[in-house]
């Protein structure tokens, strides 16, 4: 399992992690307990996903010690003028001491308490509760206000991202300005992507899974990346991508089906709280 280094006191997080999104809450600590089994050492959640209890139990249930395994949550946008509090409830949901990254969700820049929620986590990171903070969805504009105003870079920015809508602009900002990147939603969602005629031919190619290969991919172009699922075959499958490696024939192939095409909302409109 590969790692990257965070801006933050040397923190590493495991290049590969397991998404929980949509993972019911009665079946988040099985699913959970199986990507530990099979060798993740990253879990990401969400305050939102109402599974962070099933995330606790399988991280304390596994019989790894618990600076093996790196857990991410994050902040529900109705909770940005009392983070520390929804903070401390994550904390309690999942059942630990601290946790190893902590974002903002979403921006929301319609409510306009992003900024005051950031200076919340800059406190949690500074009380060691949390070993590294960040963002999720945020923008070149919403990141740029973030270091203007306040006093710690985000160490990540967790964003939409798979072929066909790579981001090549928000990815070269987080890279000048020392942001990882971080893919939500690397396969597309089950929209069609893994079907896609090119990645059957690198399927065939490489003898590995579509999955496989855009996973590969997202490791190669230095990205966080977090595939999700709750069936015992595929949770192996997704992490069986550290024995090949695309050439840049194969890289050049993936890079032209961008489309563009966002398959979540907009960061810059989504007001959701």
């Amino acid at each position: 399992m590969n790692s990257l280094l965070l801006n933050t006191d040397g923190v590493q997080i495991p290049q590969l992690g397991y998404g929980v999104w949509q993972v019911p809450a009665d079946e988040a600590e099985h699913a959970v307990g199986l990507a530990l089994q099979a060798g993740y050492r990253h879990v990401d959640t969400a305050a939102a996903y109402g599974n962070e209890e099933g995330v606790g139990r399988a991280v304390r249930a596994c019989g790894r010690p618990r600076e093996k395994v790196f857990v991410t949550t994050k902040l529900w946008n109705s909770d940005h003028d009392r983070a520390e509090a929804a903070f401390d409830e994550s904390l309690e949901r999942l059942g630990l001491d601290y946790v190893d990254l902590f974002l903002i969700h979403w921006p929301v820049p319609a409510q306009d308490k992003y900024v005051q929620a950031w200076r919340a986590l800059e406190k949690i990171y500074r009380d060691g509760r949390a070993r590294a903070i960040g963002t999720s969805n945020f923008t070149i504009e919403t990141l740029t206000r973030l270091m203007n105003e306040t006093d710690i870079t985000p160490s990540i920015n967790q964003i939409e991202l798979h072929p066909y809508f790579q981001q090549r602009e928000m990815r070269a900002f987080q890279e000048a300005n020392g942001i990882l990147t971080e893919a939500w939603s690397p396969l597309g969602s089950g929209r069609g992507l893994l079907a896609d005629p090119a990645l059957e031919v690198l399927s065939r190619k490489c003898g590995r899974t579509p999955a496989q290969i855009v996973i590969r991919w997202h490791l190669q172009l230095g990205h966080v990346v977090i595939p999700k699922s709750v069936t015992p075959a595929r949770i192996k499958e997704n992490i069986g991508v550290f024995d090949f490696v695309l050439d840049q024939e194969d890289m050049a192939v993936i890079s032209a089906m961008n489309r563009g095409q966002r398959l979540g909302a907009d960061p810059g409109t989504f007001n959701m709280t």
